[in-house]
Formats: structure tokens, C-alpha cells, sequence
């Protein structure tokens, strides 16, 4: 398991203490760093939890950039503890201003000197919505997460850009061929420490760049839709296609549980105008 080199622990951040300003730069930027939303304690725990899923679960994604592995909380006890957080739900909530329920959750592992990176895309192009107002992430970060270990990168702003395809994880300039504006807007770098968070909005431009390090980087994602999601009829996606949902169904509860909103989120805190 990987050590980290700073052991102290840092101040956290819960939904009573987030700000309305975290909560503005989140609806502006489309992304926020959130430091401390889990203990360093628990950030180990969790991360000894990821060890013992990747070495019984199957990996979905093929290539060098990263072992991907999917719906953690319904194979670990400790990831599911993790996934269903209602303080990280309650983050969720604030910063999307409607009601949420869980899309999947997944661990994202880049190994020690993996020499690829994962290169700009936006989520929501990979996942079978209709009639969302709003999707983001969080990732969770499991250790500690510098520059050189693979942490992410963010183009403030580009949650705006709406109805683009698929981009290649893999190419460089997928993403940028299709907007040939992004190459000239500032880019965000946000190295984490372990139990770090940042939130993304699913449309947003990010990246995520090679592991140079030693050790593996960990990250815990866990993936929060609109409540009131309905299933689209493409693109197809191993996490609803085995249910057999028709297309324009509801997500049933039992698969994508809801999230009960904190106590004191009020209506002050949904964003204007729909999606964010």
C-alpha cells in the first residue's frame, strides 16, 4: 500500500462547512477542490480496500492509461461505505442545487510508470441520459496525489460545450479537433493530497497525465446524476445494459439509490436556468 509523507491531518470540508463561494466558483468553473472530505485514516483504509478489488475484480478499460473498475459498492463493505457517504452526497447536492442519485461509482488506478495519459474528454458523452439538469464527480483521492502522479487537469468553463460525441481517450487532439478553441483557454492542474476531492461537472474538458512515480495513484470516483434521470437509448454502457430497462425508463432505486438532500439545503442553493 502507499505510504503518503505528510500524516497529519488537515481541516475537512462537510456540507455544513462549504462555502457559498466553493459553491459559486464550482457553478462558474464547473470543477471545485475540496480538501479533507475524507480523513487521511480513512483515505488509507480505503485505499487498502482498493488494493483487495483490484486484485479480484475485472478490469473494464483496455490500454495503458488506467485499471478501471466499476460498482465498488456492490463488491467491498468498506467502498460501499465510502460510495454512499451522505456527507459526500451532501457535498454533491450543494454544489449541483438538485436532488441526486448515484450513476456508478469506479476506481481509477494508474501503476507506477504507466507512460500514458489519459487524454482531454468530457463524461457525458459515455453515458445513456435523458432529461438530466445536472451529472458531476467526485474524485475522491485515496493517496496522496501530486503533479507527477497522475493528478487532473481542468479547462475552466467548457462544462458549457453541449452535444459532442465520444472523445478518444487515448488521442491528444480528439477533443480539441472538435473544439478548436480549447487549445487557447487557461488550463487548471489541482494536485490532491490523500482524502482530497475535486468535483467536475460531466461536461467539463479534463485530463489526467502519466504516472512518473514510484507508487500508484488511487482514486476513488464516485458519479451523482439528477434524480429524475431517465435512461437514453444509446450509448450502450455495462452498467445498464445487463438490467434489460427500456429506453426512457426511470432508474430503479435499487440500482442507482437516490440521495437524501441534507437538512439544510434550501431552495437558495439550486442553480438558476436548468443545467449548470
Amino acid at each position: 500500500m502507499t505510504s503518503t509523507s505528510d500524516t497529519s491531518e488537515r481541516p475537512r470540508t462537510t456540507p455544513d462547512t462549504l462555502t457559498d463561494e466553493q459553491v459559486a466558483r464550482y457553478r462558474r468553473d464547473g470543477f471545485v477542490h475540496l480538501p479533507g472530505v475524507i480523513s487521511r485514516t480513512d483515505a488509507a483504509r480505503y485505499a487498502e480496500a482498493a488494493g483487495a478489488a483490484r486484485d479480484r475484480l475485472s478490469d473494464i478499460h483496455s490500454g495503458a492509461a488506467f485499471t478501471q473498475l466499476l460498482q465498488l459498492w456492490q463488491h467491498s463493505d468498506a467502498l460501499r461505505e465510502l460510495t454512499l457517504d451522505p456527507g459526500l452526497a451532501g457535498l454533491a447536492t450543494r454544489l449541483a442545487g438538485t436532488p441526486l442519485r448515484l450513476w456508478h461509482d469506479q476506481l481509477l488506478i494508474k501503476e507506477p510508470h504507466n507512460g500514458a495519459a489519459t487524454e482531454f474528454h468530457q463524461d457525458q458523452p459515455y453515458w445513456p441520459h435523458a432529461g438530466s439538469r445536472h451529472a458531476l464527480s467526485a474524485w475522491v483521492a485515496l493517496v496522496d496525489v501530486p503533479a507527477e502522479r497522475g493528478c487532473m487537469t481542468f479547462i475552466p468553463g467548457s462544462q458549457h460545450l453541449a452535444g459532442l460525441r465520444a472523445q478518444d481517450l487515448t488521442d491528444h487532439d480528439d477533443l480539441m479537433n472538435l473544439v478548436p478553441d480549447l487549445r487557447y483557454r487557461p488550463r487548471v492542474t489541482v494536485p490532491l493530497r490523500a482524502g482530497d476531492c475535486t468535483f467536475h461537472h460531466s461536461r467539463l474538458a479534463h485530463t489526467a497525465t502519466p504516472n512518473h512515480t514510484d507508487d500508484p495513484r488511487i482514486a476513488h470516483v464516485v458519479i451523482y446524476i439528477d434524480a429524475d434521470t431517465r435512461l437514453a437509448a444509446e450509448p450502450a454502457h455495462p452498467v445498464t445494459d445487463p438490467l434489460g430497462l427500456a429506453p426512457g425508463a426511470p432508474l430503479p432505486d435499487e440500482h442507482f439509490p437516490p440521495f437524501e438532500p441534507p437538512s439544510h439545503a434550501a431552495q437558495s442553493d439550486a442553480a438558476p436556468g436548468g443545467d449548470r
